[in-house]
């Protein structure tokens, strides 16, 4: 899980969305009660965003510099699978310093 100390050198920012009560976003606050302090901890000058909002499907959005912005949608993923979404959007922002 190397990856997650380099979150902060690819990414401005980094926000969460989710239902506090919503069957759908369970996974999503699994995976934020799991894996905040882990994050945060590596990545201490990252802002790790927390949105709780009644009625709102599960995201996770990564910006960039320059402003690009990138969501995906958690609905129906496992916390291995938003891990795993996590480390793609970390990887998208190595790709765009290139």
């Amino acid at each position: 899980m190397a990856w997650r100390s380099n979150l902060s050198r690819n990414l401005k920012e980094l926000r969460i969305l989710f239902s506090p009560y919503s069957p759908e976003s369970a996974a999503t606050r699994s995976f934020i009660e799991k894996n905040y302090r882990d994050l945060k901890t590596h990545n201490p000058k990252l802002p790790i965003l927390i949105r709780e909002a009644s009625s709102i499907e599960p995201q996770l959005w990564a910006r960039y510099d320059l402003g690009v912005e990138r969501g995906i949608r958690l609905e129906g993923l496992t916390d291995e699978q938003i891990s795993k979404a996590l480390e793609d959007l970390g990887k998208v922002g190595g790709s765009l310093k290139s």
